[in-house]
């Protein structure tokens, strides 16, 4: 499990691993409200990468992060793809 401490190498990475096969990706958003951090986790079973912040400013990049996969996973192209895996 890798786990980055900049915003900047974990967005890239998760990019690059959800392009590489969006089919197997999934992402996991947790909060913990009892210490105040919000961890979100990018996956396709081989590999892991873990970011947590506590920082307020850090919510809104990983909010704006999480909508743009939300788009690359709903995009046209990437059900054609899904659809020739079928």
């Amino acid at each position: 499990m890798a786990q980055y401490q900049t915003w900047e190498e974990f967005s890239r990475a998760a990019e690059k691993l959800y392009l590489a096969d969006p089919m197997k990706a999934r992402v996991v958003l947790k909060y913990r409200h009892s210490d105040g951090s919000l961890c979100i986790k990018v996956t396709d079973d081989l590999v892991c990468l873990v970011y947590r912040t506590d920082q307020a400013q850090d919510v809104k990049k990983i909010e704006k992060f999480h909508s743009q996969l939300m788009r690359l996973m709903v995009a046209k192209e990437s059900r054609s793809v899904a659809m020739e895996t079928d």
